[in-house]
């Protein structure tokens, strides 16, 4: 087996001694060669070249989610022709890794991808596109983007991700920043009527939003890769919501149901659906700002990449 394993030195949790615990690992059972990233969007270009059978990322959320964009960049063969993606946690929220089942910790996540590797352990997920960008686990417009921004502006100052940072973040961004008055999204799907009147939305590829403190934060129960996309959207952002629907989606007492509440906003099991912008708005992906947009439409695009990943339970 032929393997690319294309390390992000600038990510939260890499280091020299990981990557070369990393390749000493998987010495044996992978044909394996090493790649590092140098710049935004390299990842990217190394997973479209790759000639392997297995591409291995050592970095956060932001490399995976390039090394996908370009294995789909070669979409057009069927997902079996496409190298398969493995994935050690290196970055602050390692969301998608933690979603497959695989642990938190890089030294565990590498022993766990070895005994994958050597059995021969992958699923085929579906993804998330957003216009012609595909995510793994999120998107979102409004707060939730405009608190990626500022933690991206701060990363490059030389303060290290953390969860404090992004509490902090948001705290600040709410009350010094967002704007709480006019909303600005709209969202639409086929022959339904429009939703006007949003402060911010969140999508997910049925899994979770994010992570704080170990615990998934849930937009629906039991979420999976394989059942479309889930919505979960604010029309009013005071900070009783914003905290209503956090704390739902955290409680493990209340996995049965959706987040729900007055100004709460929930769909799932979506194909498509399209946000429509009054004012240019702040849009992620994965965690990764891509700047401001007026309008962007969202697909489900289903058993489209083979992961190595446990199975599911």
């Amino acid at each position: 087996m032929r393997g690319l394993l294309i390390i992000n030195p600038q990510a939260t949790s890499t280091s020299e001694n990981g990557a070369d615990l990393v390749t000493r690992s998987l010495t044996g059972l992978v044909d394996l060669e090493v790649a590092y990233t140098r710049y935004r969007g390299h990842a990217r270009e190394l997973a479209a070249a790759a000639d392997h059978d297995v591409v291995i990322v050592f970095g956060g959320d932001g490399a995976v989610n390039e090394v996908v964009n370009g294995l789909m960049d070669r979409r057009g063969s069927s997902a079996a022709s496409i190298p398969a993606l493995a994935t050690i946690p290196g970055g602050g929220g390692n969301v998608f890794a933690r979603a497959l089942g695989l642990p938190a910790s890089p030294s565990a996540a590498i022993v766990r991808i070895g005994d994958l590797l050597a059995s021969g352990s992958y699923r085929t997920i579906g993804l998330a596109l957003a216009g012609d960008r595909y995510f793994t686990f999120s998107a979102g417009l409004g707060m939730d983007a405009e608190v990626v921004r500022d933690v991206e502006d701060q990363r490059a100052r030389g303060r290290r991700e953390s969860q404090a940072l992004f509490v902090r973040t948001i705290v600040r961004r709410y009350y010094a920043g967002t704007d709480r008055r006019r909303p600005a999204l709209t969202l639409e799907r086929d022959g339904e009527p429009p939703m006007t009147g949003l402060f911010m939305i969140l999508l997910t590829n049925s899994a979770p939003w994010t992570y704080f403190r170990g615990r998934p934060l849930l937009p629906r129960p039991d979420p999976d890769f394989s059942s479309g996309l889930d919505v979960l959207a604010l029309s009013r952002l005071k900070i009783g919501d914003i905290l209503s629907a956090i704390g739902q989606m955290m409680c493990t007492l209340n996995r049965h149901r959706a987040p729900h509440g007055k100004h709460v906003l929930t769909m799932h099991r979506l194909d498509a659906v399209t946000i429509r912008c009054v004012r240019p708005t702040a849009f992620h992906v994965d965690g990764e700002y891509l700047g401001e947009i007026e309008s962007v439409k969202f697909q489900f695009v289903p058993q489209v990449l083979r992961v190595v990943a446990p199975p599911v339970a």
